[in-house]
């Protein structure tokens, strides 16, 4: 059903839960609708919220799937994908708390054109399609920070495929690091996430092994270092330094 998200987690938004946190609690401040909690109180939308609890490794929206709605990270961390040709995922973005997920597919599109995982035990809020279009119909205040949300996210897009067309695999190795970083940030000298090598390569745009031989090369030069799937980097000036002709802070 279009105003239901899908099946895998849909026996978890049918009631209440004691994990369930109102906009108004909410800490995120980053998040369009606790931007927006002041004015969306008059189109009743934050009533109409689902909050969905996702294990390590559930897929939460399955590629293809009809849009029901959108969902924006209370806790956690998600991976979102898309997949290539002979079947092949290629990570688009990662998203912790504040981000929303499922947005491209908002409005025009009919299926989802990605796919969302959680990367860890993640907490969702979901609105549905149909009390998204009715909140923003009526609240012109909410719509315009929409609109500037969009916006912003074709603005970076635009900026990544310019800057990803020109760089070599190892500079694409580096530029997800550096995104990494920036998005997750470091926790005891390492990266604030678990990743295998072959998410590192779907989101660079190349395979396993070129991953293992940049990190190798990138270990020797002491640009980052490594403990099990942890990676650490103990000087972060140098290793965006390597990368710097491409403004790799375009990708926030």
């Amino acid at each position: 059903m279009q105003n239901e998200p899908s099946k895998t987690i849909k026996t978890q938004v049918r009631k209440r839960t004691s994990f369930d946190v109102s906009c108004d609690a909410c800490e995120n401040y980053t998040c369009l609708i606790k931007r927006n909690v002041a004015v969306l109180k008059d189109v009743n939308l934050l009533h109409l919220k689902s909050n969905i609890k996702c294990k390590k490794g559930q897929q939460f929206i399955i590629e293809g799937a009809s849009v029901s709605g959108l969902f924006f990270v209370l806790k956690g961390k998600v991976k979102v994908f898309r997949t290539g040709i002979s079947g092949k995922e290629q990570i688009v973005r990662f998203a912790t708390k504040g981000e929303i997920i499922g947005h491209r597919g908002f409005g025009t599109e009919e299926f989802y054109s990605i796919g969302a995982i959680a990367l860890e035990d993640t907490i969702l809020c979901y609105f549905s399609k149909n009390n998204l279009q009715e909140a923003l119909l009526n609240n012109p205040k909410f719509a315009y920070d929409f609109m500037l949300f969009y916006a912003n996210e074709l603005n970076r897009s635009e900026s990544k495929v310019k800057s990803i067309s020109q760089m070599t695999v190892r500079e694409r190795v580096i530029d997800g690091l550096l995104y990494i970083h920036r998005k997750f940030g470091a926790n005891k000298g390492f990266l604030d996430i678990a990743l295998t090598r072959k998410e590192y390569a779907d989101y660079a745009g190349t395979s396993e092994e070129q991953v293992i031989r940049v990190f190798s090369a990138l270990k020797k030069e002491n640009l980052i270092s490594s403990k099990g799937k942890k990676i650490g980097i103990p000087d972060i000036q140098r290793l965006k330094n390597e990368i710097s002709e491409h403004n790799f802070y375009l990708d926030s």
